[in-house]
């Protein structure tokens, strides 16, 4: 899900001449949004995936490859079917690229164009190169505590900056408290209405990280459609260079 410094936590003084231990400060929305990001990114990130868009008169299957360097570098290769081979898309800091070989074209994507479908799925051109970040252009908001499945999660609403240019009039994000794993999100319009729901399930060890290999994106109001990312691959922390990620590179790519 468009994932995303540690702080240090705070500790409290000793109560009086009591001898009691110091004890940790529950920690704010904002970090636990952090740290989340950060399991999620690494410093850098190779993954291969498969993106199943699924409508009840048909299913469609995308495999692709994506490369991270922290997050402002990310490009993503489509490698099938055959008639979608070889396109690329690419992010460096807020600008967004998208080549497409059948055209021999690059095309910049402006702003206007980062909350359509990407590539006829049910995730945003957002969503999969994540121009914006939870982390950054949101004010974060601990609203309590909810189960997902077995699990113990902070509740947190994020609401956009004034100056943020971002899809989501809200989002409300479940974060294991555990592992900080985000297992369940929660995207609503500028109107408030709620649009659609990502759900992270089937928790494997993926670049030496307990993950959700299955991420699904289901939108509100339409029955029978879906999206479902599976993660068959992923590694973290390999060296990439910042010309790894050029307009010139994503034509390359393999």
């Amino acid at each position: 899900m468009k994932y995303p410094p540690l702080f240090l936590l705070f500790l409290v003084f000793l109560l009086g001449t009591s001898g009691a231990l110091p004890a940790q400060q529950p920690e704010d929305a904002a970090t636990i949004v952090r740290k989340t990001d950060e399991r999620m990114r690494g410093k850098t990130s190779i993954a291969e995936m498969t993106i199943t868009t699924i409508r009840p008169k048909w299913t469609r299957s995308m495999d692709l490859k994506a490369w991270t360097k922290g997050n402002d570098l990310a490009l993503i290769l489509v490698k099938s079917p055959a008639k979608d081979k070889g396109t690329a898309f690419l992010k460096r800091k807020k600008e967004v690229w998208n080549w497409l070989p059948s055209l021999e074209r690059t095309i910049k994507l402006p702003p206007s164009m980062m909350s359509q479908s990407w590539m006829g799925t049910d995730f945003t051109n957002d969503d999969l190169v994540k121009e914006s970040s939870m982390v950054d252009d949101y004010e974060q908001k601990l609203l309590g505590s909810e189960r997902q499945g077995d699990r113990e999660c902070h509740k947190i609403e994020l609401i956009p900056k004034p100056e943020a240019a971002v899809v989501w009039g809200k989002i409300i994000i479940w974060i294991d408290k555990k592992d900080y794993i985000e297992l369940r999100t929660e995207f609503y319009d500028e109107n408030g209405e709620l649009a659609q729901t990502m759900i992270g399930s089937d928790l494997k060890i993926l670049g030496g990280k307990l993950l959700p290999s299955r991420i699904e994106m289901t939108p509100v109001g339409k029955k029978g459609h879906k999206t479902e990312i599976l993660y068959k691959t992923l590694e973290y922390d390999k060296p990439l260079a910042d010309s790894f990620f050029t307009t010139e590179n994503m034509t390359k790519v393999k």
